[in-house]
């Protein structure tokens, strides 16, 4: 009888649950992964996908607590969605390893038809015909385009703008995002797409993805073209890179944006140095018998060790050091000769600067803007936030560097790179480890109104060495509760190492959580 009764109520069971409808997707920290084996199931469309995520930016940017990280949508999202889903309805397969994933795109990057704002009011109509070439590929991999962020005007410093305002870091709204990807990493915290593409000059996509608790990379330049970006081919220093909320996410992004392009000649150097696929490196025991080299000292030049804002980052880093040898690495404290003088020296080369601009101004036939004396006679120009806080503009330095300050900035990089690589190669390392931020993000409030307070712990070791890799891992929160990111650094076209060690170390310790600012809907 017994036996009977326990049949019948899993039966009963059974019953209910055929009969309840399907579990919603729980757009929340999804994954491409994750994404994919709910359209395989048929619980899922691209549509359906694009649309959870365009409620999210609806129902957090702008109302709520309106972070403001989305400049503008993409109004054929959710056709191109369409299309993915007759194609996938066809065929039974994919349309490529990114099919159906919102991708958010810094707004110095080109999408075809789409305002390129560079986050200034004096770009606000500068419409762009062509895709850049990293956007073609990630649409090719059939990811599909959702809008533009949010970044600091003309892509330097923290993400403020009169176009915009700021942008809120969804973690601690009265606190910024970082710079200059800021609305890149703002959106992705708040899960507002899968991924997004970030770029770095200097420190623009590690800070943001370390204060969004994100898997970012800068790649070494070769990798992915810099075509229908601002501040491009032949500036050397900026590169795009794939942000996510996970290191898997994160690899499968960069495959995607790989490749050579002609109108990049950099990308001519990555040709021989790219493998099948950047996700083989996954491993989840990838720390064990890896050897990293710490660097303690502070690698920013206005950062306060003092401070109790230092302290809280230092006392993340010191845990993460500790979780990386529980995950089987030997870390190795150690010294670079001459760093930080080295580091003095960058300069940036002006007839670079002018040219990059050329170049992309030149790639866009209906251009109003044919150099930087005619973005400078702009009538909105004045009012920009660089502008009015001093802080200067690209390519209009008050004093651009010397000839032989540049030359002397070269010759810096070249004997820093070496010195690196020496004691790399006498402590038998796999990747450098350090703080990808010394500093806690800043109040908004002091930071976008008088005086202007300047930003504190900004590292930008991998930029000054131009041809490095550079991966950034959440590794933890302060005691303010704020996320802070460990950051990999290896030698040229190292990739494949950092994002084994960024994903053990991910994986060892699942730091990342989502911010409660913007919860399910």
């Amino acid at each position: 009888m017994r036996s009977f009764r326990l049949l019948s109520l899993l039966g009963l069971l059974f019953l209910f649950a055929a009969a309840s409808p399907a579990r919603a997707f729980d757009v929340v920290e999804s994954t491409v992964a994750g994404a994919h084996a709910e359209m395989k199931a048929g619980r899922l469309t691209a549509r359906k996908l694009v649309q959870l995520h365009l409620d999210r930016i609806a129902a957090f940017d702008q109302k709520g607590p309106a972070i403001n990280c989305v400049l503008a949508l993409n109004p054929e999202a959710l056709a191109d969605a369409d299309k993915l889903d007759a194609a996938f309805a066809a065929s039974g397969r994919f349309t490529g390893p990114l099919h159906g994933i919102p991708v958010l795109v810094k707004d110095e990057v080109d999408v075809a038809d789409m305002v390129t704002t560079q986050g200034t009011a004096v770009f606000k109509d500068y419409l762009t015909p062509r895709d850049a070439f990293a956007v073609a590929r990630l649409r090719a991999a059939g990811a599909i385009i959702l809008g533009k962020t949010t970044l600091s005007e003309f892509a330097g410093g923290d993400t403020y703008g009169t176009l915009f305002g700021a942008s809120r870091n969804p973690y601690a709204l009265d606190r910024t995002v970082g710079g200059s990807s800021g609305g890149s990493g703002g959106a992705l915290a708040a899960n507002f797409s899968i991924l997004a593409v970030g770029e770095e000059t200097s420190s623009s996509l590690r800070r943001p993805a370390a204060w969004g608790s994100l898997a970012g990379m800068r790649p070494t330049p070769g990798l992915i073209s810099r075509a229908g970006m601002w501040d491009g081919h032949p500036v050397p220093t900026a590169q795009m890179g794939p942000m996510a909320r996970t290191v898997a996410d994160m690899a499968l992004m960069l495959d995607a944006m790989v490749g050579y392009d002609p109108e990049d000649p950099i990308t001519a150097l990555g040709v021989r140095h790219t493998p099948a696929s950047y996700a083989d490196a996954l491993d989840k025991n990838g720390l064990r018998g890896a050897r990293i080299g710490v660097i303690r000292e502070p690698l920013s030049p206005n950062s306060e060790p003092a401070s109790d804002d230092f302290k809280q980052v230092d006392e993340v880093f010191n845990r993460a050091l500790g979780e990386l040898r529980a995950a089987g690495a030997t870390v190795i404290d150690i010294t670079i000769p001459d760093l930080k003088k080295l580091m003095a020296q960058r300069a940036t080369d002006p007839a670079l600067t002018a040219e990059a601009l050329r170049v992309y101004l030149s790639r866009n036939p209906n251009s109003p803007f044919k150099n930087q004396a005619d973005i400078d006679a702009h009538p909105e120009m004045p009012k920009t936030f660089k502008a009015k806080s001093g802080w200067g503009r690209r390519g209009a330095e008050t004093k651009p560097p010397s000839a032989e300050e540049v030359l002397a900035s070269v010759r810096a990089r070249e004997q820093l790179m070496i010195n690196i690589a020496q004691v790399m190669a006498d402590n038998r390392l796999d990747a450098l480890a350090y703080k990808a931020v010394e500093h806690q993000p800043p109040l908004i409030e002091k930071a976008y109104n008088p005086p202007y307070e300047r930003t504190k712990g900004v590292v930008a070791l991998n930029t000054f060495l131009i041809h490095a890799s550079t991966i950034t891992v959440p590794m933890g929160f302060t005691r303010d509760n704020l996320p802070a990111g460990l950051a990999f650094l290896g030698l040229p076209f190292s990739e494949s190492t950092l994002i084994k060690l960024a994903y053990a170390y991910e994986q060892a310790t699942q730091h990342r959580r989502p911010p409660a600012s913007t919860p399910a809907l």
